[in-house]
């Protein structure tokens, strides 16, 4: 599954490599990778694949909840389509607390003692999934697990979920998808060296690659 569900993703183009030019990223930092699992959502085979992979993970780990909740902005999809396939309520998570009306940081309504999974696009750092698990939590709120579509596999990810004690799954990781890119061609080997160096030091010198 998380070959097919890479392959996925570079045909839709939701993660681009390019090890010459590369990307800005709006903090200022230049990456040879560029993910946006948004698209997805545009193409409804591959929004079917995706969410029928979400199922089939849930199932295959056995993983029980009252409801599911989708980190803004971009898991909230992800967690409604999800939620309406099990018949489960949905509730989503911000950043921060609104700092209008009734100020919420959750929407939607959650009982204390219920157990959520919380549904992500995207793992990089973990800090902002990591976060809403906790605004969970203050509500007297069991995480049983955090799922993503794609995931970096960077160490501090890993880390921070460990310590935290939440189990992470994503659907494919960064090592699964430049290898099937790879095999369809998309880069060569010696372009999946350099990408394998950025995903292990986090550094990418473009100056090299030009």
């Amino acid at each position: 599954m998380s070959s097919e569900i890479s392959r996925v993703l570079l045909e839709a183009s939701a993660i681009d490599l390019d090890t010459v030019q590369g990307f800005v990223y709006a903090s200022g930092i230049k990456s040879p990778v560029y993910c946006d699992n948004r698209i997805l959502l545009s193409y409804p085979d591959k929004r079917e694949k995706i969410v029928n992979a979400f199922l089939a993970l849930i199932k295959a780990k056995k993983l029980e909840f009252d409801a599911v909740a989708g980190v803004a902005t971009a898991g909230i999809a992800w967690a409604a389509i999800i939620a309406d396939k099990l018949k489960l309520p949905m509730v989503y998570v911000r950043a921060s607390a609104k700092e209008h009306g009734k100020r919420n940081q959750i929407e939607g309504e959650l009982e204390e003692g219920k157990e959520i999974i919380v549904v992500e696009d995207l793992i990089t750092t973990g800090q902002s999934s990591l976060a809403a698990c906790d605004a969970l939590k203050d509500l007297s709120v069991k995480v049983v697990a955090c799922i993503s579509i794609f995931n970096y596999g960077f160490s501090k990810s890993a880390d921070a979920f460990t310590n935290a004690k939440i189990p992470l799954y994503s659907l494919t990781e960064f090592i699964t998808l430049v290898n099937m890119a790879v095999e369809i061609k998309y880069i060569s080997q010696e372009e999946k060296k350099i990408l394998l160096e950025w995903q292990r030091t986090g550094k990418w010198d473009d100056s090299k690659q030009k």
